[in-house]
């Protein structure tokens, strides 16, 4: 794509309280350096912690990282987390981001430079991926909502039927429902009385980290031949999205 939303990389006192400067010269050189080296162990350990979690695209609590990575070592909690998210930037195109501020939750995001028209999605997962584009172009166009019964319609003219077991998404319902909602790319939510239950379906906070709606919109266009300005509607809403960013 030709310009990704950027989101701010997580500084040192979004996770925790500050270090303090310098180190107590009191301390021996030996133990400085036994302590650095666990240091590093744990910055490596975190790194892996986060690359797991990503594989299935999973949100991270700060609970579970202090539980399972840092344990004792919370004095040094802000120097391993800051250099992590270098390591996963430098080494692996990926940004660590705060997606809820209250909880505390992160997300790894791609961070890697597209090319116009590619989207950041992992290409072992392009099937997928590929589908949650479409899904993510359908919602933007139709306003940013869209029933449960108008996507499924539309997923049926593609040929993708949620009441069947697709030979590349598998069940298809589940992947929109569940995992994609799981993996905060869609949000989901009932609709007040209605009878039977009638749900919409939004983007999630990782789709508006991950993509932007002038991507998006890009997409459209190239794939049916049109200029982003045909959408006049849509065009204002991105340009203006793209501004606030």
């Amino acid at each position: 794509m030709s310009q990704r939303k950027r989101s701010k990389g997580l500084g040192a006192s979004q996770f925790s309280t500050q270090m303090t400067d310098g180190e107590d010269d009191s301390i021996p050189t030996q133990v400085k350096r036994q302590s650095q080296d666990q240091v590093n162990q744990k910055v490596s350990e975190l790194v892996q912690f986060l690359l797991v979690k990503d594989q299935k695209k999973i949100p991270i609590k700060r609970a579970d990282i202090l539980k399972n990575i840092i344990r004792e070592y919370k004095n040094a909690y802000s120097e391993i987390v800051k250099r992590a998210d270098r390591t996963l930037q430098e080494v692996f195109g990926l940004q660590l981001v705060e997606m809820d501020t209250k909880r505390h939750i992160y997300i790894l995001i791609n961070n890697l430079p597209h090319a116009e028209g590619q989207h950041p999605y992992r290409a072992k997962e392009k099937e997928k991926n590929g589908l949650l584009l479409v899904i993510l172009s359908f919602i933007f166009m139709k306003g940013n909502s869209v029933k449960d019964s108008a996507l499924w319609e539309f997923l049926h003219l593609l040929r993708v039927y949620p009441g069947k077991e697709h030979s590349v998404f598998g069940d298809v319902k589940k992947l929109v429902t569940e995992e994609f909602v799981r993996q905060k790319y869609l949000e989901i939510t009932p609709t007040p009385l209605t009878d039977p239950p009638e749900f919409k379906f939004q983007w999630g906070p990782r789709a508006e980290k991950e993509t932007s709606k002038k991507d998006v919109l890009n997409f459209v266009a190239k794939m049916q031949g049109k200029d982003p300005t045909f959408w006049a509607s849509q065009f204002s809403e991105a340009e203006a999205s793209q501004a606030n960013t």
